[in-house]
């Protein structure tokens, strides 16, 4: 009998053992999608929760074997829908037939790619709720104008509506972590396809705030822009004073279709 799971370090491994904070996180999902997957569970301090509401039909995927093990003796009515495999490489339709909820206390070492994996599937996630290191919610979450505000926060932005739910302190935790922790909700917006090509917004946005404390006219000086475009006001601008509609605006102008 497994009664205990050892954190792992280079699994990010962060055990939530606050139940309010629990509750408080599982609240948050809206309860308007029935298929729900679960990233990372652990102990199942969120999956226990989730399992007591039949508003939800509940998968998780957990790369660590010993966590699955104890999942299995602890929770067994979860058998069957226990995912031992790495987030990253899921194939969403082999579980999914239509829309579904993630939520979970996410490894803070990947959490960035766990996003950017949910940004590619985004027809198929229209919510997220998830706990991540504060400093990252934060830029998440961050408006135009901000410091925090970066690569994440447009490309995210442009497909969902965010909201900064709370803040989670370190002895939530076991281990605690060496930073605090924030909760954010991400919503789908009305947004189907961005009205200039994706790849080379994204491209745009990332070679922008690379160089961050430069004006657009010198990030972006290596792409082809049309016949005095780069001599608009805009480009006096540096990136995190632009909106998401302000970088769409940009790549409508590009030239070089092989960015």
């Amino acid at each position: 009998m497994i009664d205990n799971v050892r954190a792992k370090k280079n699994l990010g491994q962060h055990f939530l053992v606050d139940t309010s904070i629990a509750h408080n996180i599982v609240n948050s999902l809206s309860g308007d999608y029935l298929d729900v997957l679960e990233v990372g569970p652990g102990m199942g301090a969120l999956t226990s929760i989730l399992l007591e509401n039949d508003v939800y039909r509940l998968h998780v995927v957990e790369i660590d074997q010993e966590s699955v093990a104890y999942l299995e003796q602890h929770l067994p009515q979860l058998r069957g829908r226990i995912w031992q495999e790495n987030f990253l490489k899921m194939d969403f339709d082999k579980i999914f037939s239509q829309p579904f909820s993630i939520i979970g206390n996410f490894p803070y070492n990947i959490s960035s790619q766990i996003l950017f994996k949910i940004l590619d599937e985004k027809d198929k996630v229209p919510e997220v709720v998830g706990m991540f290191q504060k400093e990252v919610a934060e830029r998440i979450a961050s408006a135009a104008g901000n410091k925090s505000y970066g690569i994440l926060s447009v490309l995210l932005q442009a497909f969902y509506d965010i909201e900064y739910l709370f803040t989670v302190n370190e002895n939530a935790f076991n281990p605690p972590p060496k930073v605090k922790s924030a909760v954010i909700r991400l919503k789908r917006n009305q947004v189907q396809h961005l009205d200039c090509d994706e790849k080379i917004f994204k491209q745009i946005v990332k070679t922008a705030f690379n160089q961050r404390r430069k004006m657009l006219r010198n990030s972006l000086k290596n792409i082809c822009f049309e016949e005095d475009f780069t001599k608009k006001r805009i480009f006096d601008q540096r990136p995190e004073t632009l909106s998401v509609a302000d970088f769409i605006y940009i790549t409508q102008h590009v030239t070089d279709p092989s960015l």
